[in-house]
Formats: C-alpha cells, sequence, structure tokens
C-alpha cells in the first residue's frame, strides 16, 4: 500500500477503505461505491493496466490526492476474469446495507476473495479442465499434498517424496499453491517458480488442526471412512486446503461431500520427464498435437476433465483394466449402443460444476432449468447402458440416479423460459405463490390499464396526440403537445416543460403508479425468498447428482475411447501378469493422426521380455524413425493401461508399473543446467527407481558430451540395466553409437536392431522398418542435406568425410572396438579409453599444450606434426 493510501488525514469514506484494504494487503481491492467498484492507489495504477481502463486521480494537488480507477458494478462478470487470469487475488467488498436505511457511511465488508485457484465465474474457468487450487506440506521425509476444484467438489490428497509430489503437481496441473511461509525458498529449489502460490502462516500446517478442520468439515468423528486417516502429511496439506477457503470467504462448502486418497500403488508411475516427453497432456512446442488430443472422444466437459487423469495415471490391476477394455469392446461392436450413447452425451453439459454452483447458492434460475434438463436424460443413459454386456457398463446402469425429484422441484417452482438472474424478469412459476400471482396480475395488467386511461382521457379532453409515458424522474405523466395545451384540464398538475410539449400528472394516474411500483418490489422481494429456499432444498440432492456426474464422465471416456477405434483402427490389447511386450504392426497415434490424407504410417513390431530380450539396441539415421518407435510403444502400453484399444495388428502386454523415459533434447539452460546435466539428471532417476516390470525408453544417451564420454557412459547404462539383480526392466535403447552393437555379444539378452534404409545412388530412402542386425551408417550428411544445408557446405562435407574414412576410420574404430570389447569383458563398470599414465602419451600432452596456434606457420606446424609421429613409433 503507498504512502498516500495510509494518510491519516483522509475523508470517512477513504478511512473505511483503508481499513479493509489493510486486512487485505495482498490483493486488489474492488470498493464498491454506489453502482461502481473503485480501486485507488497502486491497485487503480494496477487495475488501469490490466484492464485497459482510465486512471484519475482523486483530490488532485490536495495532501490526500490518490489514483484512481473504477468500473460500473455490472460489468464485474467481464472485467474479474481479466484480472485474475492476470495472476492477481481480487478482494470484492460490498456495500452490506441499504444506503437509503443510514445517514451514516455505509458498512462494507470483503464479501468473496478471488484467487487463480478459487474462482467460480465461467469466464474464468475452462470447461475443459479441472481448476484446482493445491496445498503442499513440507515434511522430515515425506511431504503432504491435496488437491481441490472447488468448482467441482472434487478433493484428493496423498503423501510422497519430493519426485512423487512434483509428478502429482504435473499431472494435476494447479493453477495455484499454496505453503508454509517458511518454505518459500525450499518451494522454489524443488518446483521452481513457475507456480502461481501463496503462502499461509506455520501454524496451519499442523496434524492436529489439519485433523480438526477435516473432521469438522464432513461432520465425522476420524478418517477412516475416507482411507486417509494414517496419511499425516496429507491430512495437514488438505485440513490447510479447507483452512484457505474460510480465509477467502469462502464458508458455504455443501458439494465437498468426500475427500479421496491418491493411491500410489494403484497407478503406473509415469515421472515429471515421462509425462513431458511423451507429451500425454501437454505439447513440447506451441501448437504441437498430444496423445490428449487424439485420442479425445468425450463430449460432456466432466468427460473431458477426467481423461486428463487416466492418461496420467494408467492402472496397473490388470483386472479393472480389462473391465474398461471389454466395456469399450462392447461399444465397438454395437454401434446402434454406442451412437444412443452419443447422442444423448451430446445434449449433457457441465453437470459438476452446476451442482456445486447449488450447493454454494451461485446458480441462476436460467442455470437451474439447464440443470434440469440435463439430468432428463440420465434415465434413457441408464437404460442405454443396461442392454450392453459389460460388467463395467451394467455397474454403471445400475448406479446412475434418475433424479426424478429434483427435475420435478425445478419445474413445478420456475418458468420455463426463466430471466437470467433474479430481478431481470420473471424467474418464479404461476400457481407456486398465490400473492405473487395476485401482484403479477396488477404490474401485468399495468399496461391494459394504462392504455384504457389515455383512450379514456383522450376523448374526454378532445386531445388526440395524448399520451401517457414513464421515466425514473417523475414516474409516470401525462404529456401533451402545445398545440393542445388549452384543452388540458385544471385539475392536472404540471410537471415538466419542453420545447414542443407539456407533461403533467394526476392523482389518479399517481395512485397507480405507487400500486404498479410497489407490486414490482414486492414481485422482486417473494421472487428472491421463494428462489433461495428452493436452492437450499435442492442443495439435498448434491451427493446424488455429483455421483452421477463421475459416472457419466467414465460412460463418456469408455465410449469415446470406443469412437476413436472405430475412427482410426485401433485394436484390441490383451492385458496379463506376464512380464511381456508383444506388439504387432504398432503405430504411433499422435504422428499417424497428423499425416496427409493417402500417407500411411509404417507400422513395426516390438517384442520385449525379461528372458531373452529384454533390452534392444536401435541402431539407425537421424530421422529415420528411432524416437518415434520409442515412443509410440510407450503410448501403446499407456493407452493400454487406461483402458482404450490401441494402434496395433495386435498387443500382448504384460502389465508394466513404472514408464521412464529420456527421450529427446531438453535443455534446461534458462535454469543453468546443460543439456548434459538435464540428460544425467533423468538417466540417474531411471536407474535408481527401476522395477521388475518396469519399460524404460533412453534414446541417444550420451550425446551432450564428448564421443568417448557418450559412449563410455551409454555402456555403462546399458550394463548397469542388463546386470542389475532385482529387476530386469525392459528396454528400448536408441542410440547412434554404433559400438555398442558390440554389446549384443557380450549380454545374453541384449540384441541389435537398426531402422532400415535404402541407398539408391547418392540417395537414401528412409524405409521406416525395424529389423534385426544393427547399423554401421549415420548418414549425417544426407540429413544435413535434407534440412537445406548450402551445397557447397554438403560438398565440403563430403570430401572431408571422404578423406577421414580413407585415413582413419578403419584404424580407429577397430580400436574403439578393441577397447570396447575389453571393457565389456572387465568387471569392472568404469570404462577406460586411454591410459592417462602412458609416458608417451604424458610427452604429446606436454608438446601440444607449449604450442602456440596463432604463431605457427604451415610449414612449423607440418614439422611438429612428423614429431609427434615419431614419439608414436610410426
Amino acid at each position: 500500500m503507498s504512502k498516500k493510501e495510509k494518510d491519516p488525514a483522509e475523508t470517512p469514506l477513504m478511512k473505511q477503505y483503508n481499513q479493509i484494504k489493510a486486512k487485505h494487503p495482498q490483493a486488489l481491492l474492488l470498493f464498491r461505491v454506489g453502482d461502481f467498484y473503485e480501486t485507488f492507489g497502486e491497485d487503480a495504477v494496477t487495475t488501469s493496466k490490466v484492464l485497459g481502463i482510465v486512471l484519475t486521480k482523486r483530490g488532485a494537488g490536495s495532501p490526500s490526492e490518490i489514483e484512481l480507477a473504477g468500473f460500473p458494478h455490472h460489468s464485474l462478470e467481464s472485467y474479474l476474469p481479466k484480472l485474475v487470469r492476470a495472476g492477481h487475488r481480487v478482494a470484492i467488498c460490498d456495500q452490506l446495507e441499504d444506503p437509503k436505511m443510514t445517514k451514516a457511511i455505509v458498512k462494507r465488508g470483503v464479501t468473496e476473495l478471488v484467487t487463480p485457484g478459487i474462482a467460480f465465474s465461467d469466464k474464468i474457468l475452462d470447461g475443459h479442465q479441472n481448476n484446482f487450487l493445491a496445498a503442499i506440506h513440507f515434511g522430515k521425509e515425506l511431504h503432504g499434498i491435496a488437491f481441490l476444484d472447488v468448482t467441482t467438489g472434487e478433493f484428493f490428497t496423498a503423501q510422497g517424496n519430493t519426485e512423487y509430489i512434483n509428478k502429482l503437481i504435473q499431472g494435476f496441473e494447479p493453477s495455484e499453491i499454496i505453503f508454509q511461509k517458511n518454505k518459500n525458498q525450499l518451494f522454489q529449489e524443488l518446483f521452481g517458480t513457475k507456480y502461481y502460490t501463496f503462502r499461509l502462516e506455520d501454524w496451519v500446517f499442523t496434524a492436529d488442526f489439519g485433523k480438526e478442520k477435516l473432521t469438522g468439515h464432513f461432520q465425522t468423528n476420524s478418517l477412516k471412512g475416507f482411507g486417509i486417516e494414517n496419511l499425516e502429511q496429507g491430512i495437514v496439506a488438505a485440513g490447510a486446503i479447507l483452512h484457505y477457503l474460510g480465509e477467502t470467504q469462502h464458508d458455504k462448502l455443501g458439494h465437498i461431500t468426500q475427500i479421496q486418497r491418491i493411491e500410489e500403488e494403484k497407478f503406473v508411475w509415469l515421472d515429471r520427464f515421462t509425462i513431458r516427453n511423451l507429451e500425454l497432456i501437454t505439447p513440447l512446442n506451441d501448437g504441437g498435437k498430444t496423445l490428449f488430443d487424439v485420442i479425445n472422444g468425450t463430449k460432456t466437459p466432466m468427460g473431458d476433465r477426467l481423461l486428463k487423469r487416466w492418461i496420467v495415471m494408467p492402472l496397473k490391476n490388470a483386472e479393472q483394466i480389462s473391465l474398461r477394455i471389454d466395456a469399450v469392446a462392447d461399444l465397438v461392436q454395437k454401434h446402434a449402443l454406442r451412437a444412443e450413447i452419443d447422442h444423448e452425451l451430446s445434449e449433457i453439459g457441465d453437470i459438476e460444476r452446476l451442482i456445486s454452483k447449488v450447493a454454494v447458492g451461485r446458480i441462476h434460475p436460467k442455470e437451474l432449468r439447464v440443470l434440469s434438463r440435463i439430468l432428463e436424460h440420465m434415465s434413457p443413459l441408464r437404460d442405454a447402458c443396461s442392454h450392453s454386456e459389460s460388467d463395467l457398463l451394467q455397474q454403471l446402469s445400475k448406479r446412475i440416479e434418475p433424479c426424478e425429484e429434483f427435475i420435478l422441484q425445478v419445474e413445478k417452482h420456475i418458468q420455463t423460459d426463466p430471466a437470467v438472474m433474479l430481478g431481470k424478469g420473471p424467474v418464479i412459476a404461476s400457481g407456486v405463490h398465490s400473492e405473487l400471482d395476485e401482484l403479477r396480475a396488477i404490474a401485468d395488467g399495468g399496461k391494459e390499464y394504462l392504455e384504457a386511461m389515455q383512450e379514456r382521457e383522450s376523448e374526454k379532453t378532445g386531445i388526440p396526440s395524448l399520451k401517457i409515458a414513464f421515466n425514473n424522474v417523475f414516474g409516470y405523466y401525462l404529456e401533451v403537445r402545445n398545440t393542445h395545451k388549452d384543452k388540458v384540464p385544471e385539475e392536472w398538475i404540471r410537471k415538466q416543460t419542453l420545447v414542443s410539449a407539456e407533461r403533467y400528472i394526476t392523482p389518479e394516474l399517481k395512485e397507480y403508479e405507487t400500486k404498479i411500483l410497489g407490486a414490482e418490489d414486492k414481485i422482486a422481494s417473494i421472487e428472491a425468498q421463494l428462489y433461495q429456499e428452493l436452492v437450499q432444498r435442492l442443495a439435498a440432492f448434491v451427493g446424488e447428482i455429483q455421483r452421477n456426474a463421475y459416472l457419466i464422465a467414465q460412460l463418456d471416456c469408455l465410449n469415446g475411447f470406443a469412437e476413436i477405434a472405430v475412427k482410426n483402427n485401433y485394436a484390441k490389447p490383451n492385458i496379463n501378469d506376464s512380464f511381456v511386450i508383444d506388439i504387432k504392426n504398432g503405430r504411433h497415434p499422435v504422428i499417424e493422426g497428423q499425416l496427409k490424407p493417402g500417407e500411411n504410417y509404417v507400422p513395426n513390431d516390438v517384442y520385449l521380455d525379461k528372458e531373452k530380450q529384454q533390452i534392444i539396441m536401435i541402431t539407425g539415421p537421424n530421422m529415420s524413425g528411432k524416437s518415434a518407435l520409442l515412443r509410440q510403444t510407450a503410448l501403446i502400453v499407456l493407452m493400454a493401461q487406461m483402458g482404450s484399444f490401441v494402434p496395433a495388428e495386435s498387443a500382448i502386454l504384460g502389465i508394466v508399473d513404472k514408464v521412464f523415459t529420456r527421450v529427446g533434447a531438453s535443455d534446461n539452460i534458462s535454469s543453468g543446467e546443460s543439456t548434459f546435466m538435464v540428460e544425467m539428471n533423468e538417466t540417474s532417476s531411471i536407474l535408481n527407481n527401476l522395477s521388475d516390470r518396469s519399460l524404460i525408453l533412453l534414446d541417444e544417451i550420451g550425446r551432450g558430451t564428448s564421443t568417448y564420454d557418450g559412449i563410455s557412459i551409454a555402456w555403462a547404462i546399458a550394463e548397469y540395466i542388463h546386470e542389475f539383480p532385482q529387476a530386469k526392466g525392459k528396454t528400448l535403447f536408441a542410440t547412434h553409437y554404433h559400438e555398442l552393437n558390440e554389446m549384443a555379444s557380450q549380454f545374453p539378452r541384449i540384441h541389435n536392431y537398426n531402422i532400415s534404409v535404402k541407398e539408391v545412388g547418392q540417395k537414401i530412402i528412409f524405409l521406416r522398418k525395424l529389423v534385426e542386425g544393427g547399423s554401421e551408417h549415420s548418414f549425417g550428411i544426407h540429413v544435413a542435406k535434407l534440412a537445406g544445408m548450402p551445397s557447397k557446405v554438403i560438398q565440403r562435407a563430403e570430401l572431408m568425410l571422404e578423406q577421414l574414412e580413407l585415413n582413419h576410420r578403419s584404424s580407429e574404430i577397430q580400436s574403439v572396438k578393441d577397447v570396447v570389447i575389453q571393457a565389456g569383458n572387465s568387471s569392472d563398470m568404469q570404462l577406460s579409453f586411454f591410459q592417462l599414465n602412458d609416458p608417451v602419451l604424458e610427452q604429446i600432452h606436454d608438446q601440444l599444450v607449449s604450442i602456440d596456434i596463432n604463431t605457427l606457420t604451415p610449414v612449423e606446424a607440418l614439422m611438429k606434426l612428423n614429431e609427434i609421429k615419431k614419439l608414436t613409433g610410426g
């Protein structure tokens, strides 16, 4: 707050403003003054910039001068989203009493604090994704985390190490994260600075307080019924979220009916690198396509949101996976059933968010009618699912509630086409309240009454152009053109003189005006009361309708999977408890979806097990499709374990519990980490978390450093995975180090494959087919040519390559291979290509260091090279 805002010599209004602002120093305070929301001081400067509205000054030139920016109160729905999306907390301060009822300054108070993680406005929210608020509690070894979408009532908690918490944050994508005040540096070290955060007092993050907040909210004696009683850190985080809601004036939380534990053991482990590298829900590059984009066939916002969770949290239980896959299979086979479900789902809006609005008392009459009409589709969907042979769809059918009583209540009490909101037109249906009907008759009959009065007075006075009108200053009045004003009766009272007319009132007109305006005020009051009572009664259905929303979301995802499977020719995977991955003619779903009409994706087989073919070394030219093959294998496995059909001719898949990827360049130079450092961090995470059912994808490991270092590291990593005693993780290892092909002769479960190419003259045709055997060429110059490198550069590169291969390649490659083979035969994991204590090498090293290249002539350079050659015995 600026010094001006604290100036004691302020008006009573500004004194009131400063007192309220002091309680919310980090929020923009929208201060209601009459028909406007005003901002002052630094808030006004920020608000004017974000909203593009005029910045003025109050008391210009005086000691109490202060910046000012405001907008009409009815524009709040337009301006509030812009402020929140710009990353601001916004405190809405309203008038708490009618200004007409007090002679003193109007009482004001903050009625709502809107933050990026707590918002109900449809203009702020994206219907296609959740708006999660997260809380983190930092423990000594384990950290607790909780996620709440206040607009849907979905509430989750979990605890785990830093890596697990980071993975969950990436999967849930919270809009705001809260944590302890004294942990700011730790948060930034672990999770970076890209998230919108808010810090709370340390005392909020205690076990007793967390348990008290949760049991108090759910009105239970313990948390055993939710299965979280042993998650101490998770309970602390969840309690902090409920406390934060209270602090932001959100105390109507009837739609938060349960809290769910995120059970790590139930879902495939996808670390944050894998979620990013495979582009599951977020593209690496702007405009890129994700797996979510390709397999999303949902029709409802709930299905849309649930699918994202299914993608980042695939199942590990074969029975549960099979239930989903069998449901999809049934829908694939039964076109009529799929079409019927699709038709009904297309008519369903956001049940979750609408019923949450009922719970918090924020639903508008039109929205209530929309919700009622949506619920009319529950019975048809229930009936449709009952005709399926799938156990899962049968279960959904039995659990979907028709919600007949809710529909009946809305039908009975709300007009068929009500006003958008209270006070903007009729809302309550006729026949609900007798006095309301009478008052409406008076108000609605006013037009006919006034027309009759106008006709009667016109005949009586002989003024043909007489008209009755209304304005806010005089109310109802009679208007007479100047040409007829001599005919006006004496008892009429003149109220206004215009250029060409006079305006009058009569006792009868004023009496009727009082009657009509009184009726309208009473109508507004009765409608508001009846509507509020109805919404309170409907809140009893929140739990039932929330369950329907979740069931519909599941049905939507399954039906969407079936639609996509039919459209893209996906196959039903065979999921079992073996350790085999056997994919026949697998395809990359995202790349395939972006091919031009007429183009076909080249499919490939992949077979991995833990007994004979645990690790596949894949060599081949750049751009030949090595990375695509790695990614498609992981995507096929993940799609199957989330319950979808897969892009393959067939797929027999043993359950995978962890998927690790080191795929593609992912520089983090902005935070001071090189490509190689990032690569090593990600690879370390893999090697430290291996399991017997892991699927590991390694792409070009070691390319961020020198060739020999890279080969050494790549070899050591592959050997470690092969020899790891506790787990034989199935691995696809794409590399441009052809020397690694030697590993197949040393390690029984390592096999060489390559992505084949066809050489036609000097041209290379990428066949994109995986075949057995290693590759000796990288075709880097050919790729440079494809990239549009200038022809002179290409020609020079080809000449240099020819000379290098002629002079050095045969002997050098053989030498490297000999060392690699020797290292492979050694039990020592450390590989060494040079004996650094060799006196000859040390002598050469000393000579090279002493040379000043800048002063060396070409003849001297040749002589020096000859000296070095003699040292080697050449």
